[in-house]
């Protein structure tokens, strides 16, 4: 009962934040890989590009913006970071 309990509590908490935005840098090109907070290497099948992140060249030590989809199961790379 006491896990029934807190399975509906953690559910509840992921409901209020379907998506969180997150930072990473390439670690890999081919095939890409992506690394958040320097802990999570991230690859095909997790990341979904966009149209226009797919045709573009990336390079090792970019930064990259992604928004993790609730549950952590995949992260939608949004676009590369630039510095000004």
């Amino acid at each position: 009962m006491l896990d029934v309990i807190k399975k509906a509590a953690i559910a509840a908490v992921d409901a209020k934040s379907p998506v969180q935005i997150m930072y990473g840098t390439v670690t890999n090109t081919q095939p890409l890989e992506i690394t958040v907070e320097q802990r999570l290497a991230l690859s095909d099948p997790f990341l979904v590009l966009t149209e226009s992140v797919a045709q573009k060249n990336w390079t090792i030590g970019e930064s990259a913006l992604l928004l993790r989809v609730q549950g952590g199961d995949s992260y939608v790379v949004l676009d590369r970071l630039v510095k000004p």
